[in-house]
């Protein structure tokens, strides 16, 4: 994956998260959460990419 496309995904991803943050009427606390889950998932996907976090590759959900 080349940087810019990198940069663009880490981008397309902040705006998201900026539009809920502000545009979505919840409550803080699940506001909270939501934006956890996705910096974490952000993260991991980044140290993924980066060949930093090699260990995901073994991780299987469902069958």
């Amino acid at each position: 994956m080349s940087l810019v496309s990198l940069i663009l995904v880490l981008v397309v991803v902040g705006v998201i998260l900026w539009l809920i943050n502000n545009y979505l009427p919840m409550d803080g606390k699940i506001k909270g959460i939501l934006n956890a889950v996705v910096v974490i998932a952000v993260v991991l996907w980044l140290l993924q990419v980066l060949g930093l976090l090699s260990s995901l590759n073994s991780i299987h959900l469902g069958k």
